[in-house]
């Protein structure tokens, strides 16, 4: 895999990324292009810019250009990977004209890889529902690649995942109030923005998934909005149904003196309280730099430590070894 610092080899032929903007347009064009640029020095290769240009209203596209390019999925260069410009809204408004089963075929046969998150949970979660197709919670185009600065950690493990079929991740988080159980657990590893899954509750785009190991993060949420909608999907019976919750990042909200202390601590601690399946929390992972990619849908064991926990990944489609180019 290229690595993290470094341009990729010249002689070695570019990954082709085929770019989704399902849900909002670019904020900013310096940033979508500063994202491709970084993607070009590091071996691949950005084969539909011009969908960066489209607008309508607050959507990166009509409603038909962004379906097409969902149902593109899987029907390009024999290397290719799907990645997400950005989240925002307007997966909803897709779900139900969506061919699930025919990007699965196209997706299986061509083995594209598709990374995103945000509001791109709701497409992953239909279509491991629909299909049993696995995806990747992981980085997008701006938000990730389109810093200033590309995150060392993230890039590290988003590479890692694409080209290695069983990847175990390491997690150093200790855990408020001691680790919540010790041991190991498997399971199907789904997941992702909790305002996501719980905008498909009820519909048939929810996965029903049994034993499982569920994890979650969220943006701008204050802890009695993150603590509803965990009400909500326990009393939908999601999360009692799991081997293990595993709580990524809940950033950029505040909270007020009217909260009187009570924080997202507290609500880790009363969510402990009222479930019998073990709560973790410090998964690098949702809307910020330091995140991990996870297969949204793959296998995983979880074995839970003193000092934090890990997550050995399998049963995830890789990108196919480039060949090299001649000399």
């Amino acid at each position: 895999m290229p690595n993290p610092a470094q341009p990729a080899n010249s002689a070695t032929p570019p990954t082709e990324v085929r770019l989704i903007a399902s849900s909002g347009y670019p904020h900013d064009v310096a940033i979508a292009a500063r994202g491709c640029a970084w993607l070009r020095q590091h071996g691949f290769h950005v084969g539909n810019p011009d969908v960066l240009a489209r607008r309508y209203l607050r959507f990166g596209g009509t409603d038909d250009e962004r379906l097409a390019d969902l149902h593109a999925i899987g029907t390009g260069a024999p290397r290719e990977l799907t990645l997400a410009v950005r989240g925002g809204y307007g997966i909803a408004r897709l779900l139900e004209r969506v061919d699930f089963a025919r990007i699965a075929e196209q997706a299986r046969a061509a083995g594209t890889p598709i990374v995103g998150h945000s509001d791109f949970t709701a497409f992953q979660l239909a279509y491991l529902a629909a299909t049993g197709g696995v995806t990747f919670a992981g980085p997008m185009l701006l938000a990730d690649f389109g810093t200033e600065v590309v995150d060392p950690f993230m890039w590290e493990h988003f590479a890692g995942v694409m080209h290695d079929a069983a990847y175990t991740i390491g997690v150093d988080a200790p855990q408020a109030g001691g680790q919540p159980f010790s041991g190991t657990v498997s399971g199907t590893l789904w997941g992702g923005n909790m305002a996501m899954l719980c905008s498909l509750l009820g519909t048939r785009f929810m996965p029903a998934i049994e034993g499982g190991i569920l994890f979650l993060e969220d943006v701008n949420e204050p802890p009695y909005r993150v603590e509803r909608m965990l009400l909500q999907l326990d009393q939908a019976g999601v999360l009692g149904a799991q081997r293990a919750i595993v709580l990524g990042d809940f950033s950029s909200y505040r909270v007020t003196d009217y909260d009187n202390g009570y924080d997202l601590p507290a609500v880790v601690a009363y969510l402990r309280e009222r479930l019998a399946v073990p709560v973790l929390t410090g998964l690098p992972f949702g809307h910020c730099p330091r995140k991990l990619t996870l297969p949204v849908g793959g296998q995983a064991q979880l074995s839970a430590r003193a000092d934090g926990f890990s997550l050995a990944l399998s049963g995830y489609p890789v990108l196919k070894a480039a060949a090299s180019a001649p000399i």
